[in-house]
């Protein structure tokens, strides 16, 4: 590869010794050559008779153009023939463009005539790269062709790409069924085209200073994929973000915030409604047991805690300190904690980068790089780890313990976190205000919770993600063990900068962070409530085993609209064997409807429901199970939550585990029946066709992305 890296450089460097910001298109095809992105054969010829054997070589057809530093308007001096499909046709039209050329203008200075080969046909498409503030290196792949600026039908994934990559990107787009052969089209040549995209994914990374690359279009053939056009950006100026930290760095400083042995409180005091009175209440009325130092400059002792003037003066050692002063004094006690060696600090303070102030955020990032502290905020709520009994916060105490845990940007979805958490009874092992993220942000979090024995699933809402890139490498090896599911907030792209590339261009913000999402299987929720239904549910749910899904219901209508939602979450249903469905009819009515949904109709009473569900439990065919339950005299909601659960734990006793949702339609009875069984192990909602199914469907997501199906 050596070999090839050196033209390349030889011919960057070029363009740089130029002054330039971009590669002329030899340029471009010497840079592809390099790489073994395939570009059409060209030459250039200088007699009538190297041209028939230039062209006779490459393969016909060929275009025919002049090469002349004084004829601008090719086509308009005469100096364009294409189509030529001999060596005879080659040697006449050479004379032919000579001659023109002369009669437009005499004096041109004319170093004789590209022959180049001809693309004939194929599916169109673009290869491109864009350099994206938070991701870096991103390669992307889409139709080319006048609609790709219509559809904006475009995939993305992070350079550079693997070979699966490059095959799941021509599924990725909308139009991937073009790419199969459609009304008698033929089928592109799928590995010579992945092949593109990991050379063009390689290329970029090798050389940062490309900030932008399209090769549009791309003729796909089921032969090959050869670039028609390449065009590539530089900008040497360009420097990738720092590597991050190594993750056991990480996970030693996180470890000590998380699971603190003694924590100070700057600004702690004895007055009610002031924040470092509320921090000091929650320690204490939390039930941690480590030691607390309330730092005050004249207290003697808080809240019956001995006081100190300065974390300096505090006998032992310090883990974190939570500051609850005005950000102005913040720089000088941040400051005092390097001198301690405290390795964490916890900023609640606003006034920061939020409120138009970067230069003292700035000054703060400076004293935590000189004496590594790390540091969370500033401008949040603090944060919850339940295991410790630690409430490093001003909001209320919370004391809900289980093993998800949350992270917010922002202080009102860390309330509205809270809240849900309590009423719907879900525990949690941690809740993170992030804030600015001056320091700490969502792939420090990932490091602790995946070493963290407390947590099984990670939930985070961000605003940005400061570096794309970290996150990604982090959730793409988290996920392989604990759900990672991510609400991204301002999905519009009024941000994004104005690009000159077509790819650049069709980079919609928001496509990029859902494309690179998958690839790092990360469970992305569409909006808070999932988010939080996500977080509570999966969980729940034991891991499937297999794709087939089955639908049992009372009601034909939300037999219908569960299946739907399945469609809508990625979710197969099950197409019922002959010997399945004789199965089914033997526990239903004639007038019920086997098949998938099994409708059992609804006036049955209890037993039904119990024989059916039974039967889906048993069946090693069937892999999950989705519950449609009417409200009726037959079968009132407590009676067939009690039954459902029942026959789980039966079934479960006899080595039979699945995931198994259910939708409740009915009158408000059916709310206290979906509470019994979510705490039984059944996600349920009353009301709805398509909570049950996204959270089965997260389900999904996650077992494969994490390769358990």
């Amino acid at each position: 590869m050596s070999n090839s890296k050196d033209a390349v450089r030889k011919v960057l460097d070029q363009v740089k010794a130029d002054n330039r910001t971009s590669l002329t298109a030899p340029e471009g095809k010497l840079v592809c050559d390099a790489y073994g992105i395939p570009v059409p054969k060209e030459g250039v010829a200088k007699s009538a008779g190297e041209a028939g054997k230039m062209a006779s070589s490459m393969g016909f057809p060929v275009v025919m153009k002049i090469v002349s530093p004084d004829i601008l308007h090719k086509t308009e001096a005469g100096g364009v023939i294409v189509g030529l499909k001999t060596a005879d046709e080659a040697e006449k039209a050479y004379e032919t463009i000579l001659g023109n050329a002369k009669k437009y203008k005499s004096d041109a200075k004319i170093e004789g005539v590209q022959v180049q080969q001809m693309l004939a046909g194929g599916t169109e498409v673009i290869v491109g790269s864009i350099t994206d503030g938070s991701f870096g290196k991103l390669v992307a792949f889409g139709l080319g062709g006048v609609l790709v600026e219509v559809l904006k039908d475009i995939t993305f994934r992070l350079a550079p790409a693997t070979k699966e990559d490059a095959l799941s990107m021509l599924d990725g787009i909308q139009a991937h069924e073009i790419l199969k052969g459609v009304r008698g089209g033929e089928p592109v040549n799928r590995t010579a085209l992945a092949d593109v995209i990991v050379k063009v994914s390689q290329l970029v990374t090798d050389f940062p200073e490309i900030v932008e690359l399209d090769l549009n279009p791309v003729f796909a053939t089921p032969k090959d994929a050869t670039a028609a056009d390449v065009r590539i950006v530089v900008d040497f100026a360009y420097v990738p973000k720092p590597k991050p930290r190594p993750t056991e760095e990480i996970v030693a400083a996180m470890n000590r915030i998380m699971q603190p042995k003694a924590v100070a409180v700057v600004g702690a005091s004895a007055e009610d409604g002031k924040i470092g009175n509320s921090v000091m209440k929650n320690l204490i009325n939390g039930g941690y047991k480590g030691d607390i130092y309330p730092i005050h400059p004249k207290a003697a002792e808080i809240l019956g805690y001995k006081a100190y003037k300065s974390v300096k003066d505090v006998p032992g050692v310090i883990d974190v300190a939570v500051f609850a002063i005005p950000a102005k004094f913040v720089t000088a006690a941040l400051t005092e904690c390097g001198e301690k060696k405290i390795p964490g600090a916890v900023l609640i303070p606003s006034g920061f980068a939020e409120a138009g102030a970067p230069e003292l955020q700035a000054e703060i990032v400076e004293v935590g790089k000189k004496y590594d502290i790390r540091l969370m905020g500033p401008n949040i709520y603090g944060f919850y780890y339940t295991p410790a009994n630690l409430c490093a916060t001003f909001c209320t105490a919370y004391d809900v313990k289980g093993h998800a845990a949350l992270s917010s940007q922002s202080g009102g979805i860390g309330m509205a976190i809270i809240g849900f958490s309590r009423s719907a009874k879900m525990g949690v092992s941690a809740i993170v205000g992030l804030g600015n993220k001056s320091d700490i942000d969502e792939d420090d979090l990932l490091a602790f919770f995946e070493q963290d024995p407390n947590t099984n699933l990670i939930a985070q809402h961000c605003e940005d993600l400061k570096d794309g890139r970290a996150f990604a490498e982090a959730a793409k090896r988290v996920s392989k063990k604990k759900p990672v599911v991510v609400l991204k907030a301002g999905r519009t792209s009024a941000g994004a900068k104005a690009a000159s590339s077509h790819t650049g261009a069709l980079a919609g913000n928001d496509r990029i962070y859902e494309d690179v999402f998958k690839q790092s299987g990360v469970i992305r929720a569409r909006s808070l409530r999932q988010l939080l239904e996500f977080a509570r549910g999966v969980p729940v749910l034991p891991t499937p085993k297999g794709e087939n899904v089955l639908i049992i219901t009372g009601a034909g209508g939300s037999g219908v609209l569960l299946s739907d939602s399945c469609v809508d979450n990625g979710l197969s249903l099950m197409s019922m064997p002959p010997d399945l469905d004789a199965a089914f009819r033997k526990f239903i009515p004639p007038f019920g409807a086997a098949g998938n949904p099994v409708d059992i109709t609804g006036g049955e009473p209890p037993i039904t429901y119990v024989n059916t569900v039974k039967l889906g439990l048993s069946d090693e065919r069937i892999h999950a199970l989705i519950l449609g339950y009417w409200h009726t005299i037959v079968t009132p909601p407590m009676v067939f939550a009690r039954n459902m659960v029942e026959v789980k734990k039966e079934m479960e006793a006899k080595g039979f585990v699945k995931p198994m949702v259910a939708s409740l339609a009915g009158d408000v009875e059916v709310e206290e029946a979906a509470e019994y069984l979510y705490q039984n192990g059944i996600p349920a909602y009353a009301y709805s066709t398509e909570l049950p199914v996204e959270v089965l469907g997260a389900k999904y997501k996650w077992a494969r992305g994490a390769g358990l199906l």
